[in-house]
This record gives C-alpha cells, sequence and structure tokens, in this order.
C-alpha cells in the first residue's frame, strides 16, 4: 500500500492501465551536443605614413578542429576618414572599427591573407590597432593569448610585426 501511495494518481493510472504504458513514449535524455574546438591567432603587419596604414594579415587556426568561417575585429584607437576602401568580406561597423570574415580555417592550417590599406581621420603620429576575434564559426576557443592582441604603429613607414 505504502508503495501504491508514493506513485501517485499517474502511477496508478500507469499501473491499471496496460494500454497507458504502451502509448507512452520512454523520455530518453539527449546527450549535449559538443562545439568543436579551434584555437585561433593572426599574424601580420603594419605600416604606418601621413595618416594610411597598410595591413597585411593571415588568420591561422592551430585546431584541432577546422571551422568554415570566422569574424575578426580591428579596432583602431583614432576614428577612420569617411571613406574607405576596403577589401571584399570586410565592413566598417563603426567610426573606428572594421570587421572581417576569415574564411575557412582548416585544422592547423592558415586561412586567406587580408590586404588593406585604411586612411585614418587627420594625421595622426601613432596609432593603436586592437585585434580580436569576434565569432570563431561555432567553435570553442580556449586560447585567448592568441587572437586578442594590440599593435602600436608609429607614423614613420616602418613595419611592426605581430
Amino acid at each position: 500500500m505504502r508503495i501504491l501511495c508514493g506513485l501517485g494518481a499517474a502511477g496508478l493510472v500507469a499501473l491499471a492501465s496496460p494500454a497507458a504504458t504502451a502509448t507512452t513514449a520512454p523520455v530518453v535524455d539527449a546527450a549535449p551536443a559538443v562545439a568543436p574546438e579551434a584555437d585561433l591567432a593572426y599574424h601580420g603587419h603594419l605600416s604606418m605614413t601621413g595618416g594610411r596604414v597598410d595591413l597585411r594579415m593571415t588568420p591561422q587556426n592551430h585546431g584541432p578542429s577546422g571551422i568554415a568561417e570566422a569574424t575578426v575585429r580591428l579596432r583602431w584607437s583614432v576614428p577612420l576618414a569617411d571613406e574607405q576602401g576596403l577589401p571584399a568580406g570586410c565592413a566598417r561597423t563603426e567610426v573606428r572599427t572594421v570587421m572581417c570574415r576569415t574564411g575557412a580555417l582548416p585544422a592547423d592550417g592558415w586561412g586567406e591573407t587580408i590586404t588593406m590599406a585604411v586612411r585614418l581621420r587627420g594625421a595622426p603620429t601613432e596609432v593603436t590597432l586592437g585585434i580580436d576575434t569576434v565569432w570563431g564559426g561555432g567553435a570553442v576557443d580556449r586560447n585567448h593569448h592568441n587572437d586578442r592582441q594590440e599593435v602600436l604603429v608609429l607614423d614613420t613607414g616602418d613595419t611592426y610585426v605581430f
């Protein structure tokens, strides 16, 4: 009697009616989806002359999983000039920010090089470029030491490597 009381009304219906148990689907716990893991990084160089900054950057994925696409943010410490000639796959999103698609990044592989020249508003003697991943293609990146960086560039025409 105590066992039946512990089951409650739903348990009594199920015990009393064989048809109820035959049509009731068992509850199955679905395994949680596991996101792929990637380790994105950006390598390249910058130079600045007369308010124009030339950038050449190649995304890299240290793996272990490849991804179909990622988005990298380039954030300048000074405003960009109003008109820019940005490469395909890149768009200006704020006064000082450009976002670019990386394209496919295979595991332990390199992506397509992103090359651009941006004009800064005015003629600053220095600028800092912040580089970071905004979207990693749905993959988890546990190492943010190599996909978030800042590079100081002086208006000397010298090349600064990152």
